[in-house]
């Protein structure tokens, strides 16, 4: 009899265990008539995803240059982190979706020349998808965008961009976009030789984070929940910190973190369970 009460009491405890795990799929794709391309993304969902019918919230993760939709998944161990985060409480049950900017192009945004419009990839083709296909609550408050280096760029680009579709922010060791005017020209006369300054300044404003900031109506100070976060050995240390700056003289609320550590997988990681509680927060009533 004892033994028979063993084994039932084990076959609950692994029954127990499974039902604890999320689950990751990562080679997923959505076609595109912008790109002109299938473009790959990874999703993560939640451990009660498959046994429940509710909707979920819904975080948007993007990578760094050189990683791809598996970055996260293969070095940033998002399944082991998220679970974690979720069956100890911090974060609640959410679907985590990790697009590609990485093949074709490399990067976030739509292109000065117009031919490589990623960003409006993003909103009108991968978001209406996944949001479609997967059981996903689509208004903003529960919707969320992080990242890391050009990914980190990423967030702060589409949270600045679309202040109305995200109740969070969390740019990790971000790419700010060029500090100044000049910066930008130096920077884009190199692929464009004969680019007019106009296009230059242009581009500038809506492509870096410091004249976004600066520009920002006193309406849409408190649209979006600011988590910044960068490694005091970081060489993206200044961008995150003139970040911060212009965003405390235009008292823009948010959360600013400079943690021991460089531009490392290492530093992402122990990152993420914050980030997860962060957007968290934002999900629920506060």
């Amino acid at each position: 009899m004892k033994i028979v009460n063993f084994t039932i009491l084990f076959a609950f405890l692994a029954t127990l265990s499974f039902a604890q795990t999320g689950k990751v799929l990562d080679n997923l794709s959505v076609p595109s008539k912008l790109l002109k391309s299938e473009r790959k993304f990874a999703i993560y969902l939640p451990p009660d995803y498959a046994t429940s019918e509710r909707s979920y919230p819904v975080l948007y993760l993007l990578h760094g240059a050189g990683d791809n939709h598996t970055g996260w998944v293969q070095f940033g161990e998002i399944l082991h982190i998220a679970d974690k985060a979720i069956m100890d409480g911090l974060s609640t049950p959410m679907i985590i979706v990790m697009p590609d900017a990485d093949t074709g192009r490399r990067g976030y945004f739509n292109d000065v020349k117009g031919d490589w419009p990623y960003e409006d990839f993003f909103f009108q083709e991968l978001m209406p998808f996944v949001e479609k296909k997967f059981r996903i609550k689509s208004e903003k408050r529960f919707r969320a965008v992080a990242g890391l280096s050009m990914g980190g760029g990423g967030s702060f680009m589409y949270a600045l961009h679309h202040p109305e579709l995200f109740s969070s922010a969390c740019p990790l060791s971000a790419y700010i976009g060029p500090l100044s005017l000049d910066d930008a020209k130096k920077n884009m006369v190199k692929n464009n030789p004969n680019i007019a300054d106009s296009t230059v300044s242009n581009y500038f404003n809506r492509h870096s984070v410091l004249p976004l900031v600066d520009n920002m109506t006193d309406t849409q100070k408190k649209a979006v929940r600011w988590y910044i976060d960068c490694g005091d050995d970081d060489f993206l240390y200044e961008g995150n910190s003139l970040a911060h700056i212009a965003m405390k003289k235009k008292e823009i609320p948010h959360e600013f973190r400079i943690r021991e550590g460089g531009h490392t997988w290492t530093y992402w990681r122990s990152a993420l369970p914050t980030v997860l509680e962060f957007v968290s927060q934002g999900f629920h009533q506060y």
